[in-house]
């Protein structure tokens, strides 16, 4: 369940950084009410970009196979491991 913190909470920022730690997810801020702000951790930021990546290479992945560009598995294979043996 997601957790969620009125603004005025943020001047305790030793405490709003144990929380961030301890989630697993982002904090969402509140103002007046509404939603304003999301908070997390360094770690929980990078694993999410890293998850966005991952989507954006299936996406073009997706549009690329609807496009008709293919490539055979040995092909493409064989053309990153010549890649990444001249390094």
């Amino acid at each position: 369940m997601p957790q969620i913190i009125p603004i005025k909470d943020l001047k305790n920022t030793s405490e709003i950084s144990e929380m961030c730690h301890r989630a697993t997810e982002p904090i969402y801020v509140t103002k007046n009410g509404y939603g304003d702000m999301v908070i997390m951790s360094l770690d929980t930021y990078e694993a999410t970009m890293k998850q966005l990546s991952m989507y954006r290479d299936v996406e073009i992945s997706e549009k690329q196979i609807e496009q008709g560009q293919v490539k055979d598995a040995r092909v493409a294979l064989g053309e990153m491991r010549t890649k990444y043996e001249s390094r």
